[in-house]
Formats: structure tokens, sequence, C-alpha cells
């Protein structure tokens, strides 16, 4: 499958509301909305690194409601990493991710060598907290998963979120840092640009 290698896909899930569009979107565009639009499934695209060479991230926004359970199974076997999202003001969203990562499991096989990262966003909502961090790095543990706290609202952990997913590939080396053929490239460029003036 010649996709595959230039695919990297990650799947973003979690309940409704809990700030997956609001993750990716600041991650991919760098903006933020205060509004709450539901999503079916979106799907964006960044270029990156991967194996010295360039690839695209590709990052499946996922819906937060239960009614697509093919469309989630499908979603798991193509996926090569996992962003699994809860919110800190609310329990019942991490209670929610438990059967997905048992999905995960069961379609995955061995997870332990697949990046997964359980996140608890609206760290800015401290408040309101319902979940303590201590709690969190908990479940990471028994499912033998990374755990960050992010802030879509503030941008905080957000680029650190993602590449510290890609991080935790260990089968070929994928970085957000593009610095595979196209930046000697550039550099030769600058140089010759260099030689131009000097002339």
């Amino acid at each position: 499958m010649p996709e595959q290698s230039n695919d990297y896909r990650v799947v973003v899930f979690g309940a409704g509301g809990v700030g997956k569009s609001s993750l990716v979107l600041r991650f991919v565009k760098g903006t933020f909305k205060e509004s709450y639009i539901p999503t079916i499934e979106d799907t964006y695209r960044q270029v990156i690194s991967c194996d010295k060479s360039i690839c695209t991230l590709q990052i499946t926004d996922t819906t937060g409601s239960h009614q697509f359970p093919a469309m989630q199974r499908l979603s798991i076997s193509k996926g090569h990493a996992f962003i699994l999202v809860y919110s800190i003001t609310s329990r019942q969203s991490l209670e929610e991710l438990k059967p997905i990562y048992e999905q995960i499991c069961q379609i995955k096989g061995d997870v332990e060598s697949i990046p997964i990262m359980l996140v608890g966003n609206k760290s800015d909502e401290n408040q309101n907290r319902e979940v303590e961090s201590s709690e969190g790095e908990a479940m990471a543990k028994k499912w033998k998963c990374a755990f960050m706290e992010t802030s879509a609202k503030l941008n905080h952990n957000v680029k650190e979120l993602f590449q510290e997913l890609l991080n935790l590939e260990k089968r070929r080396t994928v970085s957000l840092q593009i610095d595979g053929k196209k930046s000697k490239q550039q550099k030769r460029k600058e140089k010759l640009k260099g030689k131009c003036v000097v002339m």
C-alpha cells in the first residue's frame, strides 16, 4: 500500500464537547473558537518529517457521539496513533474513553507498540476541575500510554501533545520538524544566493 508510507494517521477520540476539534484546529490552523459545533468527522493534513523524508500527518477528528460505530472501527483500523481526549471538568468524559480504548486494544492487538496519548483538555478551567491530574496519570499508566493536560483555548501543550505522540512512534522516525530533503535544498539555495550577492 503506497499511502502507508506517506501518510501518518492520527485519530482523535473523546466524548462530545471535550475540545477535540479545538485541539486539532489550534494545532493545524492556530485558531480557537468559543462556539461549539458538533463534528461528524473531519480530516486535517499537516506536512511532517518521517524517516528523514517528507510525509503527511493526517489527523482524523471524530464524532463525540456513539451513533457511528462503523466509522469508529474504521478509524481505529486505519490509524497509526491515537489521542484520547477528556475534559478535566467532566469525569463522565474520562469514563466514556474506556470503551474506545478497549476497542483500540481489540482491533490493534498489542497496544504497547502503538502511540496513544491520554489528554486532559480544558486545563484553563481549573476552578471547574472534576478530574485531578493524578487520576489522568493513573489511568494512562493502567493503559500503558502517555498523559498530558492541555488547553486549546490558551494554546497550552498543544504542539507538545502532537510532538510527544510522534516521539512515541518507535517503528519509524516521525517529527513535526521537517529536517529532511527540503531544508537541504533550501540551504543550498541560500548558499547560492549568498554567492550571487558576493559576485
